[in-house]
């Protein structure tokens, strides 16, 4: 039986079974603990550094532009562009952090350790999208061995996943190019749920994510739509694999850029608690309320995906977290639990219902639960930076 890696406390494996091609969870429980009573992504770390982002049809330049390097807190908050919802943090072409989402009126943060260099905040569709950041002099992280050792896990596990991802998108893609239907919508959510577990790494790569997992809704030209979303509507809406030979085509070379980028890039400890709390707001945002597998209902295959990506984050930086916060660990373990409690009864055998059949009195426990999860994990960013 082949296996898919979670990262524990002391660096070790849990192993959860991948059977037919889905991988499901073997959950254990864990106790209850309150975790303290610091606001949701607010930092406790005196020396965190802040800078406010106001999203307007404008631009969204931040304040100050220029700050000393250490541990960074960015709040971003839509003031009233309804056109304008997310703010970016870029290394170049590299997506380091960022909210997405943002309707007018709502806010978030994220928390980076950024070294000296010059940075780009940018929000798409804003009229000026592009501000400068500037971060001066030096500030190396006060736990350099076990930031080096969180972002060997959390790399041994997205290489570990996205291998599995090349695979399975090959066995996939040759069942679309043999117009064989229910051969490919056996493989379909097997594939995805590599792709669901680490996005917010893949989204760093600025246009790879949306070539590969965009909806229809999320592209100005339908003909130029590719991704899994666009096989999936020929499968399950349009019944018809006609002419998605180039599709699965794109879709296999895109998967396998994706392979080669993620070969070599590097992870600071705040960035991958980001990236376990993004994970979650995935589910939140397009998951939970179905929007995300609208012609499939395979949904559930992408909860599971993203909460399983979003706990190995957490378990590769859980270390240092225990170190300095073990009250939180203990409650965000306990949450983690909750959520995959709340999983279980929906399981089928190797796979999950269709989404169709989760009523909405499920549906808002489950949401309930992910928020409650949310709050917690927030704020490890700031403790483990």
């Amino acid at each position: 039986m082949a296996s898919v890696r979670r990262f524990g406390p002391a660096g070790g494996v849990r192993r959860f079974g991948l059977v037919g091609g889905v991988v499901l969870a073997l959950v254990s429980g864990c106790s209850s603990d309150s975790g303290g009573t610091t606001p949701r992504g607010i930092g406790t770390d005196a020396g965190t550094r802040n800078v406010n982002i106001v999203v307007t049809a404008e631009g969204c330049p931040p304040s100050p532009a220029r700050v000393d390097a250490g541990l960074i807190r960015f709040h971003v908050r839509n003031q009233n562009a309804s056109a304008v919802t997310e703010a970016e943090l870029l290394a170049g072409s590299t997506i380091l952090g960022e909210k997405e989402n943002l309707v007018p009126g709502l806010d978030g943060t994220f928390t980076l350790r950024l070294q000296h260099g010059r940075y780009t905040v940018y929000c798409p569709n804003a009229k000026q999208p592009r501000s400068d950041f500037v971060v001066t002099g030096e500030n190396a992280s006060p736990t350099a061995a076990a930031a080096t050792e969180a972002a060997a896990r959390y790399h041994q596990f997205v290489v570990g996943q996205v291998q599995a991802l090349v695979t399975g998108t090959a066995t996939f893609c040759a069942a679309v190019k043999a117009g064989d239907l229910a051969a490919a919508r056996r493989a379909y959510p097997a594939a995805r749920w590599h792709y669901e577990a680490i996005e917010p790494v893949a989204e760093s790569f600025g246009d790879l994510d949306p070539a590969i997992d965009a909806r229809l809704d999320d592209v100005a030209d339908p003909a130029e739509w590719t991704g899994f979303h666009r096989l999936e509507k020929a499968l399950w809406q349009d019944d018809s694999l006609a002419g998605m030979t180039a599709v699965a085509d794109r879709l296999q070379s895109d998967v396998r850029t994706l392979a080669d980028l993620v070969a070599t890039q590097t992870y600071q400890p705040a960035q991958i608690a980001n990236g376990a709390v993004e994970l979650l707001d995935e589910i939140a945002r397009s998951k939970v309320t179905g929007e995300e597998e609208r012609y499939s209902h395979t949904d559930l295959y992408d909860i599971d995906a993203n909460l399983a990506g979003s706990k190995a984050a957490f378990q590769a930086v859980e270390p240092i977290l225990r170190e300095r916060d073990p009250a939180l660990a203990t409650t965000i373990d306990a949450r983690f639990a909750d959520v995959e409690a709340a999983l279980r009864p929906l399981a089928r055998g190797t796979g999950w219902v269709s989404y169709e059949a989760v009523d909405a009195a499920t549906r808002r426990n489950l949401a309930q639960r992910i928020d409650a999860l949310a709050e917690p994990l927030s704020r490890v960013a700031a403790v483990v930076g």
